[in-house]
């Protein structure tokens, strides 16, 4: 038996990125485990990627290039040869971009974190394209913008040090299911005394962990931050000196904060004013204090204003002094990455094609060509992205996607909701079958994935696809011949040793233990920005639909509508995996007893939950982890596998966050009733 031991990494979006060792007997990949070396992976893996191999060697894997041969949707497809394919895509692609180029639009976000397999060759090919952008909203721009606002950048704690703090407020994060290995340092720092808070309108299996549990009402985190601003300002918690020497625009925030008062945050965000004076209390007397923030919370209209409140907590107590205190949210400002190696701006030529938004595809998709729009979109190339299943408004994003007139290419593994539509699927490489490079928006290492066996079938990675693309279209620029090795080694800058990364699979960067213990925040004054230029102070933004904000819609959709990922998903991702599948059972609706029993409903029964957007059919499943109020739409489920061909986007909307341009999937009222 020849058995070798590979270095890999994770590419999936969560904030782990974890290190592992495949296990290769006689070329096949047999066993995927931790690296017990990497400090933040400590040789445990979650379960969907423990059971990678079954996505690899899954036998429903896309393996040769298809070419459509039933109507769009149908998934009816018959093979094609690589070079059929690429040919006939060039000269489609062609052809429009002789009309204009900015009819042809890229789908993309994070199937894979790779620099590599994510970015690189496919941003050099449609800025050498001149193709429109995307811009890349649909998870996190809201709470990045909100931290490049506050801080200067998207920076955080060492996650390592959580498990040193005495108090963790863990805002809008399920971490047991989403941020694994945040959870072991949590749970360390709960053995040896700390307490834990999770913030979270869904009493999740976190929020079980946990001593508390704090089930605000849906898009109002940002004013549960202000009434915990005015408690600690009214009982001295302050630290006055962080406050003067590394922060601007308290006095402006101040005032903000001085209207919240703990009946009227409390008020807004369904809680009694004991549970914000006691989480004050707790926050501004329990040292070193740490939040972890995630995304969930800032999918909502005001989301944008509520990290920026939330960033300027640790600030006002001085959390920032020690290594085991401040906030983490994301670590991907860390990498010093060079993008512009990496994506060649230049091969643009001077152009400056438009941006669309991959938060309203749906919209955009329907729109005929205009002034203010642009071209009508022709073409889309849709890569690690399922937006079938993903984008809000799904009914709108169907009918975008079953255009007759739209020539769709879609790289894949699998053949997803998103595939059905394509004119030609083409076979892509999992990770343990190609080369890339990763940073971790949850730790501080960059990461080597080496591949661990040859690409099955006929499948080729990302890279390779782009690469023959650029051929066929007559692309002789040089960086369309480099290997994605070559590419690898430009990723960085000199801060990571590239040889040292190949050799050991991953590199610890250097950020400082406490980063900001004595401010020097990467602002241009290294100082906090509470009211940055052009945005003063944030406060509050009501959701578009709540019963606050929009009384009238909420008389006919009376309940507030969340749709976390379901804990064996990643997105949608997994879901086809049949012993992943097999946990979650099927879609499922959660609602509180309380609710239930207002509408007559039983659990376990088919349910129709509906909106002016649409309907979702699923099973219901009655229980206290959904507080009164408010429904939780377990997703992402593939439209194929729901019981009336949907999943829950067909009930969001593609209104924009205030800040970052981002989705807002958890502001979205709807009625349940029986089938």
């Amino acid at each position: 038996m020849n058995a070798q031991i590979i270095h890999a990494a994770c590419p999936h979006d969560c904030p782990d990125t974890c290190a592992i060792r495949v296990t290769v007997e006689n070329g096949v990949a047999v066993r995927v485990q931790g690296d017990p070396d990497h400090p933040p992976t400590h040789g445990a893996l979650c379960t969907k990627v423990a059971r990678y191999t079954e996505r690899v060697y899954h036998p429903e894997r896309l393996l040769h290039p298809l070419k459509r041969v039933g109507p769009k949707g149908s998934g009816r497809f018959e093979a094609v040869g690589w070079d059929d394919a690429l040919s006939a895509i060039a000269e489609r692609l062609r052809l429009i971009a002789a009309r204009d180029p900015e009819a042809i639009l890229p789908y993309s976000y994070s199937g894979t974190l790779g620099l590599i397999q994510g970015e690189a060759m496919a941003s050099r090919f449609f800025n050498r394209l001149g193709a429109a952008r995307l811009d890349r909203t649909i998870c996190a721009s809201a709470g990045s913008a909100a931290l490049n606002a506050t801080y200067g950048s998207r920076v955080g704690m060492h996650v390592e040090h959580f498990q040193e703090s005495r108090l963790i407020l863990i805002w809008g994060s399920n971490s047991i299911a989403s941020n694994l290995h945040f959870w072991t340092f949590a749970q360390a720092a709960k053995r040896a005394g700390a307490k834990l808070i999770c913030i979270d309108p869904r009493r999740t299996e976190t929020a079980d962990k946990c001593h508390e549990h704090i089930a605000l009402l849906p898009g109002t985190d940002g004013a549960l931050a202000l009434g915990v601003m005015r408690e600690l300002l009214l009982n001295g918690w302050l630290d006055e000196d962080y406050i003067e020497r590394y922060t601007d625009g308290w006095p402006a925030l101040c005032e903000v904060a001085q209207a919240w008062t703990a009946e009227r945050t409390a008020e807004v965000c369904g809680l009694t004013a004991e549970v914000v004076r006691a989480l004050a209390c707790d926050y501004g007397t329990l040292r070193p204090a740490a939040i972890r923030v995630n995304y969930g919370m800032q999918r909502v209209r005001g989301g944008g204003s509520a990290v920026r409140l939330i960033a300027a907590l640790p600030c006002l107590t001085g959390a920032w002094r020690h290594r085991a205190g401040g906030l983490l949210m994301s670590n991907s400002g860390w990498p010093r990455v060079r993008r512009a190696a990496l994506e060649r701006p230049d091969l643009l030529a001077g152009r400056t094609p438009r941006t669309i938004n991959m938060s309203t595809i749906g919209d955009d998709l329907l729109r005929d060509g205009s002034a203010d729009f642009g071209p009508k979109i022709a073409a889309l190339i849709v890569y690690n992205s399922n937006p079938v299943a993903v984008a809000p408004e799904s009914s709108k994003v169907v009918r975008g996607f079953a255009r007759e007139d739209l020539f769709t290419v879609v790289l894949e593994q699998f053949q997803t909701d998103t595939a059905d539509y394509a004119d030609y699927i083409l076979p892509a490489t999992t990770q343990l079958e190609h080369f890339d490079v990763h940073t971790s928006y949850g730790h501080t290492y960059v990461m080597i994935n080496e591949p661990a066996v040859a690409p099955l079938g006929e499948t080729r990675s990302n890279s390779a696809i782009f690469r023959g693309l650029a051929a066929r279209m007559g692309y002789a620029d040089a960086c369309f011949g480099e290997t994605d090795e070559q590419i690898g080694a430009q990723a960085f800058d000199a801060s990571v040793d590239f040889a040292a990364l190949r050799r050991d699979g991953w590199v610890r960067l250097d950020v400082p233990e406490a980063p900001f213990a004595a401010g020097g925040f990467p602002t241009p004054n290294g100082r906090a920005q509470f009211c940055p230029v052009g945005m003063g102070a944030a406060d509050f933004i009501a959701p578009y639909e709540s019963r606050g904000s929009a009384p009238g819609l909420a008389a006919r959709f009376p309940l507030a509508m969340i749709s976390p990922p379901a804990r064996h998903f990643l997105n949608s991702s997994f879901v086809n995996v049949t012993s992943l599948r097999s946990i979650e059972g099927e879609p499922l609706l959660e609602m509180h007893p309380r609710d239930a029993a207002d509408r007559g409903l039983r659990d376990a029964t088919l349910v129709r939950t509906f909106n002016d957007r649409g309907e979702y059919r699923c099973k219901l499943s009655i229980t206290d982890r959904a507080r009164p109020g408010v429904v939780v739409g377990l997703g992402v489920w593939w439209r194929k596998l729901g019981p009336a061909g949907t999943n829950v986007n067909e009930l969001t909307h593609q209104g924009l966050t205030d800040l970052g341009r981002a989705a807002a999937f958890y502001d979205c009222l709807v009625e349940v009733a029986a089938v």
